[in-house]
């Protein structure tokens, strides 16, 4: 239990993803916890190392606090009212919460991969992030319901959601942004989770010895260790896990683990862009002056 929580705080710190979205499934198919538990320890867990990972992005000032305050603005009334559906289904609960976790996994994996493609074609800039504020609230909203609800999305599909806000937001801001907005996210919808949810706090004292010194060591790494190989390793993992919580066997959720990772691979690299023809001459030339002025 302690290493799932070193696995997962050491990817939340390298690339704001995978928190919920590994924790829950591991905790639920690996380990037999009942799906409300699992959420809602997961989401009691993450309230106390989030704020780790968030606090060393803070200090270096790679959070877009404008946006942060946007994104919480709907994310926290929704988180609260996604806590609080989640722990009064009734008998229906472990059913229901599998299956939208499932969705909310696979969706994670797929918006991975996405977020991954829109970054090779990201133009570098300097100039500070656009703020739509009306977009903003409504991703924060959608995020924090899912997030109350399942523990899953707080980092994996809110940070692909920026990009598409914002592609030019650097990936250093684009994580810190995702960590700082998740910390209220994230308290909230485990502060209904420890009213009205099934905490396990012996569960939660061990992710945690594992999860804090994670996080804190992927938040001060993760502007020295290239972050493509544990997204590749990560989409790879999020799929498998959400194709076991659909009910698939172990062959089929491994082989849609490899094809995911695979496709992120693929996407990485470039693969998919070789067959574009290549700038014109004056392009590049200028691409490299400007990159010689820096």
């Amino acid at each position: 239990m302690t290493l799932t929580g070193l696995l997962t705080g050491s990817l939340v710190g390298l690339t704001g993803m995978g928190g919920g979205a590994l924790t829950m499934p591991l905790l639920t198919v690996v380990f037999g916890v009942p799906p409300l538990a699992a959420v809602s320890t997961d989401l009691v867990a993450g309230a106390v190392m989030k704020p780790v990972g968030a606090a060393v992005h803070l200090r270096r000032r790679t959070a877009h606090l404008p946006t942060v305050g946007l994104l919480c603005l709907g994310s926290l009334p929704c988180a609260l009212l996604g806590s609080l559906l989640a722990g009064r289904l009734g008998a229906g609960t472990g059913a229901v919460l599998k299956g939208v976790s499932a969705a909310a996994v696979l969706l994670a994996a797929v918006t991975l991969v996405v977020r991954m493609r829109l970054d090779r074609g990201r133009p570098a800039s300097g100039a500070a992030p656009r703020i739509r504020p009306v977009p903003a609230v409504l991703l924060g909203a959608a995020a924090g319901f899912v997030v109350g609800t399942t523990s899953v999305g707080s980092g994996s599909i809110v940070i692909v959601c920026l990009l598409l806000l914002d592609r030019a937001m650097s990936s250093a801001r684009l994580v810190g942004t995702d960590l700082v907005q998740a910390v209220p996210l994230v308290l909230v919808a485990a502060l209904g989770h420890l009213l009205h949810g099934q905490v396990d706090l012996g569960l939660v004292g061990s992710l945690l010895a594992g999860s804090l010194p994670g996080v804190l060591a992927g938040s001060l790494l993760s502007a020295r260790i290239p972050d493509r190989p544990v997204r590749v390793l990560l989409g790879g993992m999020l799929a498998a896990s959400g194709a076991m919580l659909a009910g698939t066997g172990a062959a089929v959720a491994a082989a849609l683990g490899g094809l995911v990772a695979l496709a992120a691979a693929a996407v990485s690299s470039g693969w998919f862009s070789r067959g574009r023809a290549p700038a014109p001459a004056g392009e590049r030339i200028d691409a490299g002056a400007e990159g010689g002025t820096g």
